[in-house]
């Protein structure tokens, strides 16, 4: 995964606005306020709230 750090910096979760972790294990940007886990698909986020999933949920 290749995300430039200034676009990480101005990122947040659509759903409630919090920062956005990295997780280069799962591939994924996780909410640290709301716990959602949206994809990133090519090196693009997709920062749809319904493409996203909760953690404890299977990918």
């Amino acid at each position: 995964m290749n995300l430039d750090q200034e676009l990480l910096d101005l990122i947040v979760c659509p759903a409630c606005h919090a920062a956005l972790a990295v997780d280069e294990a799962a591939e994924e940007l996780v909410c640290t306020g709301c716990g959602l886990a949206y994809p990133v698909r090519d090196d693009i986020p997709v920062l749809l709230v319904d493409e996203a999933r909760r953690p404890d949920s299977p990918a």
